[in-house]
């Protein structure tokens, strides 16, 4: 099993047996997104979705509920969680830091303030908004992984980079909602992250983008196992180290930014999950990354059914959760890897 210079040696009683923590995972998955279908300020039956998925008639309250609203909201949780989830995993990897993350490093932000941009250019047009995403995704990706090939940055360093590269996308966004207010109604909503407006058509549209790019990430995973034993060992074995390198970035960004295209600006789901994956499971990426998805579609699909429970009737955007539970999560990890480093 390969070893990143970035992770821990540290065994799971879980790594041996990957197929059985694989299909605990997606059991896991399924019960928390049947929960967040069913539950909510109204709640709807088990025995109402079960005659709902079977296309039996249902009461007309509990099928709108379930078609309009809690469907919709589940499904894109699922997708978002684990699109972040396998982002993070892969930027760790590409970067070689395990402190990096879709919005550590300024790539949800890039991406953010490219769907904004979107609005205004493009007034109502949907279908722009998760290429855009994936473009502001990508340059903000570009500018990191430029910075880490020219100077060899330290990890510390490179966090810090993303903390200004974030700033520089986060005025930008703010500067677009501030001269222009009606470009999007829903901006305040997408900044702070959550899922209460989404809808289907939001979600057909990232659907193509999150499942291209968790395709890629699966089939890439040897390579990207290869990438982590380091550039003159990865070259050495006949792996084209900066191509791999630029397309691993690619998907990231597509991941992260259909990610945002349907959850908005969600914070720190995409740096807890892959370590929790990997503590699970090790660091071989071709288990990491279907572990990531899965772990990151439960733990998006049930922190977005604790925001409904709360504080109900009255919801607490799903963005404000993960950012209690992923800041003092970020803050131990920097402490960690402070105290490896000596």
């Amino acid at each position: 099993m390969v070893t990143s210079p970035t992770s821990s040696t540290r065994r799971s009683p879980w790594t041996d047996r990957p197929l059985l923590t694989l299909a605990l995972l997606g059991g896991l998955l399924a019960v928390l997104t049947v929960l967040a279908v069913s539950l909510g300020p109204v709640p709807v039956p088990l025995s109402q979705l079960a005659r709902f998925l079977l296309g039996e008639e249902i009461p007309r309250s509990s099928w709108n509920i379930l078609r309009h609203v809690r469907l919709p909201r589940a499904a894109a949780a699922v997708l978002t969680g684990a699109a972040l989830a396998v982002s993070g995993a892969v930027l760790q990897a590409v970067l070689q830091n395990p402190l990096a993350g879709p919005n550590i490093i300024g790539v949800n932000a890039g991406s953010g303030f490219f769907v904004l941009m979107a609005a205004l250019l493009f007034p109502g047009r949907w279908d722009v908004t998760p290429l855009a995403a994936f473009l502001g995704a990508l340059l903000a990706c570009a500018i990191i992984y430029a910075l880490a090939a020219r100077t060899g940055a330290s990890r510390i360093t490179i966090v810090l980079a993303g903390v200004a590269v974030s700033g520089f996308f986060g005025a930008g966004s703010d500067t677009i909602t501030v001269l222009a207010p009606d470009a999007w109604t829903g901006a305040s909503a997408f900044l702070v992250g959550g899922f209460s407006g989404v809808t289907g058509g939001q979600i057909s549209f990232a659907l193509w983008y999150v499942l291209g790019g968790l395709l890629l990430a699966l089939l890439l995973s040897h390579d990207l196992n290869v990438l982590a034993l380091g550039e003159e060992t990865a070259q050495s074995l006949g792996l084209p180290v900066k191509a791999c390198r630029l397309l691993f970035l690619a998907v990231a960004a597509v991941l992260a930014g259909g990610a945002v295209s349907m959850g908005g600006l969600l914070g720190f789901a995409g740096l807890i999950v892959p370590h929790a994956a990997r503590f699970l499971l090790g660091e071989d990426n071709r288990l990491l990354i279907p572990a990531a998805a899965l772990l990151g579609g439960s733990f998006v699909a049930g922190c977005d059914l604790l925001s409904r429970l709360i504080f109900a009737p009255y919801e607490l955007p799903v963005g404000i959760l993960l950012n209690f539970i992923g800041g003092p999560f970020f803050l131990w990890l920097l402490l960690t890897e402070r105290r490896r480093r000596r």
